[in-house]
């Protein structure tokens, strides 16, 4: 019975998601804030690559417990968080990388455009992203008194007319998203628009946060904003940070290593992969005097590790927009089904909080052993090569290129059968370059409801067959992973998902 119950209010949850995301629309929307990491700089250049895949609404520089600028006035402060507390003491600035950054990158991507809009003409032009950068609230780890241009930005983008959501991420601290919405209260909390204004809000409002930054969210947001929906991601994002060595397999380190990083995306492909942060690239940060990776002989025992030059430094907060990119999983409608952003389960205390952590773990094969980290290192591979591909677009035609296939299923995306019966899967996929499209079928066993393995027999390349054991409960969903890789280089993957529920 308590199977059961699960498996509807799974889906009950999951329809209340297709309903409020972007089902008709052909792009989500969203807002990044962020406080200039060099992992920002990082994920900032492979989001402008795939910036024709959502709608970017903002583009807002904020502070963290890593990065404030200061008021300019001598004031020392001390961090809240217990993380940073004792490793800075009082400061007056701290690394602060300036708010010229973005622009900086922008006109990098502007010399790349017309490339790119030779493989897509819905890249945005560099124009419309200049006119998209905000500065938030900036001086201080957490400050959120000050009325900011970047908060009014998102104040008004959450207030627009459309009821369209829109995803806040959130690459450094929370502290200019929860000015936006202080001033939202402040507004109306006290007319008898507030109830209509609360949840028109927190109807659209979808928060995609990387750990917590500061105390913002949990001062402010959650006791004040408890509707509103957070995406919060504190385990999976480690794979693409800086301890990646121990969190990937081995076996594919080379996807972020030197040879790869250097020759397939870094170099030869423009001046906007160009600017992208590796070991040993010489590069130095504004204002951050801690990040050594431009001295090789500096991080040869580091603190993650002994790196090559040109190896993989860090992008923690790419998960945020890679939930964005529509694939063929299904993850945006649900994050719970897992994605290129990782997959999240929805809190038992709260409807509206989705997060990762303990109880959000994959079996990692290469380790056979559960592991926290897999439900995104288990996409590394298709995520970087289609990232080398982005990088080529900067500099190739079309012809010269390769592009990702189109991946579909005649039998449908959901299938009713009973327990101890076989289900038949027809795969199809068209390719803009002609490749041909190689299929697997994977039960994606931790998304779906049944533990229980299914048989899974290939007929052709197009065609399989998948046999239920008879022990399955009615209500049980099994997750079956249609992947379609192209024989282009480099080979590039699409998805569907299959969902079998048990009669």
């Amino acid at each position: 019975m308590k199977r059961k119950l699960n498996s509807i209010l799974l889906l009950f949850f999951g329809l209340i998601f297709i309903a409020n995301t972007t089902i008709g629309q052909s792009k989500p929307r969203t807002i990044v804030t962020t406080d200039g990491e060099i992992d920002d700089v990082d994920s900032f250049i492979r989001m402008l690559l795939y910036a024709n895949e959502f709608r970017i609404e903002g583009l807002v520089y904020s502070s963290s417990m890593w990065h404030y600028k200061g008021d300019g006035k001598g004031t020392k402060f001390v961090s809240e968080m217990a993380m940073t507390k004792n490793l800075y003491k009082e400061k007056t600035d701290l690394r602060w990388p300036g708010v010229t950054w973005m622009q900086d990158l922008i006109g990098a991507y502007e010399k790349v455009y017309p490339n790119l809009i030779l493989h897509d003409k819905s890249f945005p032009t560099a124009n419309s992203l200049r006119k998209l950068i905000k500065v938030g609230n900036i001086d201080f780890e957490g400050e959120m008194e000050k009325i900011t241009e970047g908060s009014e930005h998102i104040k008004n983008k959450l207030l627009d007319a459309t009821t369209e959501p829109i995803y806040l991420q959130v690459w450094g601290g929370t502290n200019t998203i929860a000015r936006a919405l202080k001033s939202i209260e402040e507004q109306y909390k006290h007319t008898p628009q507030w109830p209509q204004i609360y949840k028109k809000v927190c109807d659209k409002a979808i928060i995609y946060a990387i750990l917590d930054q500061d105390a913002t969210y949990k001062k402010y947001v959650a006791p004040n904003w408890k509707d509103l929906k957070v995406f919060y991601n504190a385990s999976q994002f480690w794979c693409f940070a800086y301890p990646w060595k121990r969190a990937v397999p081995q076996s594919q380190h080379y996807l972020l290593e030197g040879k790869f990083m250097g020759d397939e995306i870094i170099n030869n492909h423009g001046p906007l992969t160009k600017m992208y942060y590796s070991y040993g690239d010489g590069q130095k940060q504004e204002g951050d005097d801690e990040h050594i990776h431009g001295d090789l002989s500096k991080v040869k025992t580091g603190q993650w590790g002994a790196f090559g030059k040109y190896d993989f430094i860090s992008e923690g907060d790419s998960p945020s927009y890679l939930h964005l990119i529509d694939v063929g999983l299904g993850n945006i409608q649900n994050p719970s089904y897992g994605g290129w952003g990782g997959r999240l389960k929805q809190s038992a205390d709260n409807p509206n909080r989705w997060e990762d952590g303990k109880e959000v773990a994959d079996y990692n094969p290469f380790t056979q052993k559960m592991d926290l980290t897999y439900p995104q290192t288990r996409w590394i591979e298709p995520i970087q090569l289609d990232f080398a591909s982005r990088a080529d677009w900067c500099v190739k035609d079309f012809k010269s290129a390769n592009h990702a296939p189109k991946v579909s299923v005649k039998t449908g995306n959901a299938i009713k059968a009973k327990a101890g019966t076989k289900v038949q899967i027809i795969a199809n996929a068209k390719d803009p370059d002609k490749n041909k499209v190689n299929f697997n079928y994977w039960q994606y066993k931790e998304a779906g409801t049944a533990k229980e393995a299914v048989e899974i027999n290939k007929k052709t390349n197009e065609t399989a067959e998948i046999a239920l054991p008879a022990t399955l409960n009615s209500g049980d969903t099994i997750h079956i992973i249609v992947e379609g890789k192209d024989e282009g280089i480099p080979a590039l993957t699409r998805y569907q998902r299959v969902i079998i529920t048990v009669l």
